[in-house]
């Protein structure tokens, strides 16, 4: 062979080597993107979130702890104002995908919109019945005279669902927060009446009754007049994140001194529960805190530990 022949050949030898070796830096070069179908359906899964308006975060979201859910959004008309002793609030419901006030809502509870402002620290709670204005905007006058963060609550029912959305509220002035009370088995509702709150060991997850007795001087009334259709209405709210629990009352509106209720409690802790009766005409409050501890099938295995 001659030199030449063997030349050419080495060039072309050397041309398929380095050709190789191209091709293996290619795909060893982390610059280089290669179609990922794991990350594509993520991306896809991602702009699905984007759409809905939902994230994970949202997903199971307790009552109360969400300024939108379900496609509704709570938008208040201000998040500060002037302490005083007549406030107005205002603020309107809209659609969440289209951003329109929302102006159809179903009664529930005798209202079409119930609106809960409670202090941070539980030591302020008014429930308020708004009117609604010819734009679909919701107007009431609160008692905003104790300054500090309060949590305000939307609670209404729009085509044939309920929704308790959540917003915060900053009420000027000098804000002296105060320890959840301990829990006690009556609590003081004014004018001499008293009220006692009698349930057993609640437990997470699970519906529990409360019952209240209602006593004016010592004696249980004779019967408690209708407040919002039932012979009363309770909010029950989580410590902490102050999440919204929804509570049935039990039995006919009506009926002497005595108010059932079935709570279920979302997680072990402790909660403070407001309940409002009617007497003589007279909406009152009487403010409990309640205990839960654990689940109700761990606590009837502790009671049975003997059994097992």
């Amino acid at each position: 062979m001659s030199a030449l022949a063997r030349i050419a050949g080495f060039m072309v030898l050397l041309a398929v080597v380095f050709a190789a070796a191209s091709l293996a830096g290619a795909k060893l070069d982390p610059g280089v993107e290669e179609p990922n179908e794991q990350h594509e359906e993520a991306e896809e899964g991602m702009a699905t979130m984007a759409t809905t308006g939902t994230t994970a975060g949202e997903a199971g979201t307790l009552p109360g702890l969400a300024v939108a859910e379900g496609g509704y959004r709570l938008q208040p008309q201000r998040t500060i104002v002037e302490r005083g002793k007549r406030v107005s609030y205002s603020f309107r419901i809209v659609d969440d995908e289209t951003g329109e006030t929302v102006r159809d809502f179903d009664v529930q509870h005798e209202r079409r919109m119930h609106l809960i402002i409670v202090r941070r620290d539980f030591a302020e709670f008014q429930h308020l019945h708004p009117r609604q204005l010819h734009d679909g905007t919701w107007e009431a006058t609160a008692d905003l005279s104790a300054g500090g963060a309060h949590r305000v609550f939307a609670d209404f029912a729009t085509a044939g669902a309920s929704f308790t959305l959540g917003a915060d509220l900053l009420v000027s002035g000098r804000f002296d927060p105060v320890p959840l009370p301990a829990p006690a088995p009556t609590a003081d509702a004014g004018d001499g009446y008293e009220v006692e709150l009698r349930s057993a060991r609640p437990g997470a997850g699970a519906t529990n009754e409360a019952t209240f007795i209602v006593r004016r001087n010592g004696r249980v009334l004779d019967e408690i007049e209708p407040y919002l259709g039932a012979d009363g209405h309770l909010v029950a709210l989580r410590e902490h994140d102050q999440a919204f629990l929804h509570t049935h009352p039990e039995g006919e509106a009506g009926g002497p001194g005595r108010i059932r209720f079935a709570v279920s409690y979302a997680s072990a802790g402790r909660y403070r529960l407001f309940l409002q009766f009617k007497h003589r005409g007279v909406v009152r409050t009487a403010a409990f805190t309640q205990e839960v501890t654990g689940s109700s099938s761990e606590i009837e295995k502790a009671s049975h530990g003997d059994d097992h």
